[in-house]
């Protein structure tokens, strides 16, 4: 079973239609959807029949219900908190397909108290670093305790720049390797910022996702390899992109697959998400 900790929030994603213009009316395609980046890996995770399990909290309201209700119907174990506003990320996704996020959080900030029953009996456990900052940090403290006791895979995704630029790029490099994660994933710019290739140990794999050009996966003894991404004609949006990788690669080694095999699963997820409004599964004539 892979289990998933973090953030289950609604997704407001706006295509923007051209340029921005202040002090005006902006034509735009809106989409609601269920998002947050634990979540995406389980849901993502359960569409290649992966048994998963989602660990967060939501507001106490409709749209908290709403959400909760989506992400079982998706397959996924929902163990989640209920207190609060559930939280609300808008996203601003340019012609290109890159995206500005504007996060509010809510509820799912305030994760904490889990009992270990949640956690206990997985093969893996998936974090967003995300809940590094606030009250939800000793909750991955806890999951990263109850993994290594239990022989578990543990995965943390970096998440966001803005979260490495607010904590400060030792302090975040730090306690990702408190956690001693079994696979670090990031972005280029992540990696960066944080030095984050430095965590790569006999103990700690560093995967880092480059868009369209090759992933690199640094492994312990300053051995390292880079693996192809198959073109993609349209990329319109790269909303949870990386939450599909994260879940083909993770889906690939539950299954046993090698490290540069998962990262091709990865790779053949990821690309599914990239011509739909968030973090939407494009269907095929294979699914």
């Amino acid at each position: 079973m892979l289990v998933c900790i973090g953030d289950l929030v609604e997704d407001v994603v706006v295509w923007a239609d051209g340029a921005p213009r202040a002090g005006t009316d902006n034509p735009a395609r809106i989409h609601r959807a269920r998002g947050g980046a634990a979540s995406n890996v389980a849901a993502f995770a359960s569409s290649l029949g992966t048994r998963t399990r989602f660990i967060g909290r939501v507001g106490d309201d409709a749209v908290g219900e709403a959400l909760v209700r989506e992400l079982a119907m998706a397959g996924v174990d929902t163990r989640v908190q209920r207190r609060g506003r559930t939280g609300t990320i808008v996203l601003i996704v340019d012609a290109a397909g890159e995206r500005t996020m504007y996060p509010d959080r809510g509820a799912a900030a305030e994760l904490a108290d889990v009992p270990d029953s949640w956690i206990s009996g997985a093969a893996a456990v998936h974090l967003s670093a995300y809940s590094l900052d606030g009250p939800s940090r000793p909750v991955l403290r806890q999951a990263s305790d109850i993994a290594r006791a239990e022989g578990a895979i543990l995965t943390i995704d970096a998440s966001s720049v803005a979260l490495i630029d607010s904590l400060g790029p030792a302090t975040f490099r730090d306690l990702i390797r408190a956690l001693q994660p079994t696979y670090v994933f990031a972005n280029g710019t992540e990696a960066d910022l944080g030095s984050l290739r430095e965590l790569a140990t006999a103990g700690t794999t560093v995967v880092v996702k480059n868009g369209m050009e090759p992933t690199e996966v640094h492994f312990a003894a300053n051995r390292s390899a880079t693996v192809h991404v198959p073109p993609v004609d349209d990329v319109r949006d790269t909303t949870g992109a990386g939450d599909a990788f994260a879940a083909g690669f993770l889906s690939a080694v539950l299954d046993n697959a090698e490290v540069i095999e998962a990262v091709e699963a990865g790779h053949n997820l990821a690309r599914r998400v990239l011509t739909e409004p968030g973090a939407t599964l494009t269907m095929t004539a294979d699914d």
